[in-house]
């Protein structure tokens, strides 16, 4: 009989590519993850594994097994969730990951309400910005993710449910009292002289920035790179510095402006789940107390079709159109 904790590992080395990255997820030692795949090979009497270089690959064989082993191991977990909850009562744990200007203005309310409507349902909060949060939930390192479809690079497959949630702007946020803040709207190109505060290099709203700054006519000089919102928005109260961020991300209670681009930018903001995952009634819970965000007035439903967007709805219009 095949052991499912073998058949784990060999699905996570699909999605992670190396044994020691396995190993460090599960916080085992690489040679006890080696040992365990060459079990498995003896109990399937099949080739699983071959070498490529320093590294090991799968065969024909082992991505069979591979992913028919996580379907199997998804149906082992949603038989033992429908066994301890025939009422189709949410029960267990669900890991939401969700980008940080999201956590406290979506993630957290509907967490909270969860736990006074489900009090067997836990919601365990994970921190994934959009170029992470895609890998993971094919990893199945969590099981609800909120992110933007707009992110290039990112392939979303039949694999994925996407469940559209609504479209946040994009501002630009200013020290008060600066010059700019007297306009109701800001053009980009009369931010060339500015100091911008940025995010870490290769995320998403650094993408963002410099995209939009260059298409202004400008390369942004750049002050700080945080991969924390807060502290780029205290960056800005102190003057040092202006920004481009996600409506989500700037709350009442900074002392900052907020102004809207000339030419308006948002980004969709989908919930994403697996197809035919484990956990059904947990995550059906987890996605409705997500789509009922009424602390969120600025989160507003698309009213353009998010498959084809526009520049006023997605952020790489541009970028996608040209590619």
């Amino acid at each position: 009989m095949l052991s499912s904790w073998r058949l784990q590992l060999l699905s996570r080395l699909e999605t992670l590519g190396t044994v020691r990255a396995v190993a460090e997820s599960l916080h085992l030692s690489a040679s006890t993850v080696s040992q365990q795949l060459a079990v498995l090979e003896t109990e399937t009497r099949s080739r699983l594994l071959e070498r490529s270089g320093r590294r090991v690959r799968l065969t024909p064989a082992g991505l069979l097994l591979a992913r028919r082993g996580r379907e199997i191991l998804d149906q082992m977990a949603e038989a033992e969730d429908e066994l301890r909850a025939l009422n189709d009562e949410p029960i267990g744990t669900v890991r939401l990951g969700v980008f940080q200007s999201a956590v406290f203005t979506l993630a957290v309310p509907a967490a909270t309400r969860l736990a006074t409507t489900h009090p067997h349902l836990h919601v365990e909060l994970i921190e994934s910005e959009p170029h992470e949060s895609a890998a993971a939930l094919r990893a199945g390192e969590v099981d609800v993710i909120v992110t933007t479809t707009d992110y290039t690079g990112l392939s979303w497959g039949a694999d994925l449910e996407i469940i559209p949630l609504g479209t946040d702007p994009v501002v630009l946020v200013l020290p008060p009292g600066h010059r700019l803040a007297r306009r109701p709207a800001v053009s980009l190109a009369t931010c060339v002289d500015e100091t911008w505060a940025g995010d870490r290099p290769q995320s998403y709203m650094a993408q963002l920035t410099e995209r939009l700054c260059r298409e202004a006519g400008f390369e942004p000089r750049i002050a700080c790179r945080f991969g924390n919102c807060l502290m780029q928005l205290r960056h800005v109260e102190s003057g040092a510095s202006i920004a481009l961020l996600p409506a989500l991300a700037v709350g009442p209670d900074h002392a900052v402006v907020t102004r809207e681009l000339s030419t308006p930018v948002y980004r969709n903001i989908t919930i994403v789940v697996r197809r035919g995952g484990t956990k059904r009634a947990a995550v059906n819970a987890v996605v409705a107390a997500l789509r009922d965000h009424p602390e969120i007035p600025e989160l507003s439903t698309p009213d353009r079709d998010p498959t084809h967007p526009g520049r006023a709805v997605s952020p790489f219009a541009t970028e996608e159109t040209s590619s």
